[in-house]
């Protein structure tokens, strides 16, 4: 009943046949020595077949193993689920991203030494399980023969200083989540942990954000800010993007706008369908683990895994791209991303407007002060309150530039990337340029649609004479329906805290500031310096 129970709430069909055999703590070797495990879960009466490889630091038991190892074999797709080095029983010291090509290539090449594997191998699972298989598809030779990435991307750098900036909730949260996992009811919801870990997030200095947490130091968070610093190569055995477009294996991908991914993600999907790969790509309303996303990725993988190891290949009839228009509450299907659309651009103007061309005007300003950080609400977050939230109080602060737009005569679709360019002049030469893009409606309620943030730093970007500089802000993508009537808002300020650390304005790293000092911002928006965002318009044909 358990089974059938799971089978519909993951809009699966009703899986028939005996339960699978498990087998537990497989003992697959490293070539340094070190021993990971592995649980084995087959349908009844395999032989000798094709195994779908996951690779999790999370743990082989739970909801973890019931969702992909019993769902999958029940389904008809061997399973093995692997904990990565350093946990929940494997062997060594668990360093994420350190060695998953090492160990996911090595743990490859057991697999198809097993008497009950046929040679064929593939890979699943979302987020860091994602990026195990990063860590192997480019490199496996023979390759693998289809890899499913759920909200994850080839690299993580990006997702860790997005625009230069410590992304400080997601980091802290997760360091804290990792640092505890293994003890006994981590798994459990706490919200005294939880409310401790969202204090931790505004300690001082930063690098002491995980003992604030959980009261012992997590190598993760330790290496995470020591490492933030502009050029730093540290992280490089964790970037397999430059492998993408040589990939040949079949892909699938998962993944939600309001995912901390998304725009790593599309960026893989985008350079995989210029080589020629044929991906294909599902984008829903979602956020990174969000329970909702759990079954539309299930089904997507399952689909996808049994049309490529045994040729059920119904599933690979749709479009590459298919897509949910938020706003519109409806799915779109395209033949590639982003799909056609028409950049327009929507102009800072004086007094807090937004128009299609700009005004001649002062420059607007205000003083971002990092002993009052300003605070964002909602977005692509680990935990908390993420995707769309009402910002009327953060709009309403004095450090929050606000520019509106007149109510629209018509529905307009928003498809593709976003971006904006912001002239302004810092007093200080460390400063940070957070833009965010709303959408108000007609009760004046004010909802985020997508932003990005940019960190600036002396002689980046390079200043004119009179010491302006040009931001060059990229959002994340989106695809969303402002209604008519509603109202375009954009917000320019000097942070989002706690989802971005704050610019302490002094330049010192961010594991050990402590002190700070008040930045005032000129943000220049006349026909000379034309502060905008540009909005990729879509019209049906």
């Amino acid at each position: 009943m358990l089974d059938r129970l799971v089978d519909k709430l993951l809009g699966l069909p009703r899986a028939e046949g005996p339960r699978p055999v498990v087998t537990r703590d497989l003992a697959a070797p490293m070539p340094d020595g070190v021993t990971l495990l592995a649980d084995r879960y087959a349908p009844a009466g395999t032989t000798s077949a094709p195994v779908v490889l996951i690779r999790t630091p999370y743990g082989r038991k739970g909801l973890l193993s019931k969702l992909f190892g019993d769902t999958f074999a029940r389904h008809g797709l061997q399973t093995v689920v692997q904990s990565t080095r350093g946990s929940f029983g494997s062997g060594g010291e668990f360093r994420p991203f350190h060695l998953e090509r090492e160990d996911g290539v090595a743990t490859a090449e057991w697999l198809r030494a097993q008497p009950w594997c046929d040679g064929t191998v593939a890979m699943a699972g979302g987020s860091y399980l994602g990026h195990t298989q990063w860590a192997v598809g480019p490199y496996l030779d023979p390759p693998l023969a289809a890899m499913c990435l759920g909200v994850t991307a080839s690299e993580f750098v990006s997702t860790f200083y997005p625009g230069g900036v410590l992304a400080a909730d997601n980091m802290v949260s997760w360091s804290a989540m990792i640092g505890r996992q293994e003890e006994r009811f981590a798994a459990l919801p706490n919200p005294v942990q939880k409310r401790k870990t969202r204090r931790a997030m505004a300690h001082l200095p930063l690098g002491g954000a995980d003992v604030a947490a959980i009261g012992k130091p997590v190598q993760f968070l330790q290496d995470i800010t020591t490492h933030f610093v502009p050029d730093d190569d540290y992280w490089v055995m964790s970037d397999h993007s430059a492998e993408v477009a040589k990939l040949d294996v079949p892909v699938s991908m998962v993944t939600g706008w309001y995912d901390l991914f998304i725009r790593g993600q599309l960026r893989d999907f985008r350079i995989l369908a210029e080589a020629g790969k044929q991906p294909r790509i599902t984008i829903g309303p979602w956020a990174h683990g969000e329970p909702a996303s759990m079954g539309p990725m299930i089904r997507d993988q399952l689909g996808f895994l049994r049309a490529h190891l045994l040729g059920d290949r119904a599933q690979l009839q749709r479009s590459p791209v298919r897509l949910f228009l938020q706003g519109a509450n409806s799915w779109l299907d395209f033949e590639s991303w982003p799909p056609p659309s028409t950049p327009t651009a929507a102009h800072l103007r004086p007094i807090g407007g937004l128009g299609e061309a700009a005004e001649q005007a002062l420059p607007t300003t205000f003083t971002y002060d990092p002993a009052d950080p300003t605070p964002a609400v909602g977005g692509p977050l680990l935990t908390g309150d993420t995707k769309q939230r009402d910002n009327q109080e953060v709009e309403a602060r004095p450090d929050v530039l606000v520019f509106t737009g007149e109510p629209l005569p018509a529905d307009l679709d928003v498809i593709g990337e976003v971006a904006a360019t912001v002239h302004v002049r810092t007093e200080l030469g460390h400063a940070d340029v957070y833009v965010r893009l709303c959408d108000v409606d007609p009760d004046g309620v004010s909802r985020n649609v997508t932003d990005g943030i940019l960190r600036l730093r002396p002689g980046f970007p390079a200043a004119d004479p009179d010491g302006v500089v040009t931001a060059e802000v990229d959002l994340d993508p989106t695809a969303y329906r402002f209604r008519r009537g509603h109202r375009l808002r954009v917000q320019v300020a000097g942070g989002g805290f706690p989802r971005f650390a704050r610019n302490h304005g002094t330049g010192e790293p961010v594991t050990s500031a402590v002190d700070g000092k008040p930045n005032r911002f000129e943000v220049f928006h006349d026909a000379t310096r034309p502060s905008r965002i540009t909005l990729p318009v879509f019209s049906r044909p």
